[in-house]
């Protein structure tokens, strides 16, 4: 095989990104998207892709013969049930985060996903950005040593709208379960222990779904080192996305992207220009290359960068998470375990 033939579920904003995205490489073919509200205009806007087929039943995508590989964008609720048919129709899959809300429907979607033998890749796209996998890169050489510290800051610049919220999955599930992600990825540990302090500080409609709007957690990680992560829905100087690792001989850190580094030095202050205004513009180089990575698994043979055991962790810190903020106290990843649990040999590689 030299080129993959690929299907997308969902077109919304973030399908959309994926379909220009793989139609930039030559090893890649978007023949095929699906979506619930297709129309004349998304019908439209495939035709200006040489997108084929258009079709709001995903099944004639996921059963279609001549189709290699699914894309899933489509809602959370919906993963688990495509994935399972999609690998059940041994396609390779590619699936944007969250798995799922419910950690067992995530183990059972694996566990189909492990039978079938098809590759899954999970859309944690922050691991492809530049200078998070400079940090990484640092940790994995030495040069920071032994790391004893993993601070991480994820602001957004404003809120999403209700209609979001209602059914986000909180802010643990959906917003800094990116950022538990990256704790992991940048420590080389797995998350042990959690403690979260969350509040309502930016918009009293998130109190209405028994969520937050601003949280800080705690880790302890299994190598002994800690971690702090603070999340908020609204900076209002912009999107806010920096990590830091510290270890016994050094620190390495990453701040946030600007559309320049010009400084104006005058004699009422220095000024420059606001970071990148959010996750669209500050991990489009991202997105292009986990798209890249997950082709060029498909077509090697090679194992996934980010497979359905690191989605499955990241939901277990995060449900940890919300579960200490409700209880206030400190929760061991050990209290989520379930009898038959999946473990490293069913990844989805």
């Amino acid at each position: 095989m030299d080129k993959i033939r690929i299907g997308v579920i969902g077109v919304g904003r973030i399908g959309k990104i994926h379909v220009d995205n793989l139609r930039k490489l030559q090893q890649a073919e978007v023949v095929a998207i699906s979506d619930l509200y297709a129309n004349a205009e998304l019908v439209e806007w495939a035709q200006e892709r040489d997108i084929p087929i258009v079709t709001a039943d995903s099944n004639a995508i996921i059963h279609h013969p001549d189709i290699d590989a699914i894309f899933i964008c489509s809602s959370t609720d919906s993963h688990v049930p495509l994935i399972e048919s999609a690998a059940r129709s041994g396609k390779h899959i590619f699936c944007e985060k969250p798995i799922s809300m419910d950690i067992r429907q995530t183990e059972e979607a694996l566990e189909e996903v492990r039978r079938a033998g098809v590759k899954l890749q999970v859309g944690f796209n922050r691991r492809f950005d530049h200078n998070f996998r400079r940090v990484r890169e640092h940790v994995e050489s030495g040069a920071i040593g032994d790391v004893h510290l993993i601070k991480i800051t994820s602001r957004d610049p404003s809120p999403p709208p209700e209609s979001y919220i209602a059914v986000s999955g909180g802010i643990f599930m959906d917003m800094m379960i990116h950022d538990f992600d990256m704790a992991r990825y940048l420590s080389g540990s797995e998350v042990e222990e959690v403690f979260a302090y969350g509040g309502v500080l930016v918009d009293p409609v998130f109190a209405k779904y028994e969520d937050v709007d601003t949280a800080v957690v705690t880790l302890r990680f299994a190598n002994g080192a800690l971690g702090v992560i603070d999340c908020s829905r609204q900076a209002a100087y912009g999107y806010d996305q920096r990590v830091e690792a510290f270890g016994n001989l050094g620190a390495a850190s990453a701040d946030n992207d600007h559309a320049n580094t010009v400084a104006l030095s005058t004699s009422e202050g220095v000024h420059g220009d606001k970071p990148l205004h959010f996750f669209l513009e500050r991990y489009n180089e991202a997105y292009v290359l986990e798209t890249q990575q997950f082709v060029d698994s498909v077509l090697s043979g090679n194992s996934v960068p980010v497979n359905g055991e690191d989605g499955w962790q990241a939901e277990r810190i995060a449900r940890a998470a919300k579960l200490s903020l409700r209880e206030r106290r400190i929760v061991k990843l050990s209290e989520l375990d379930i009898a038959g649990s999946i473990h490293a040999g069913c990844e989805g590689r």
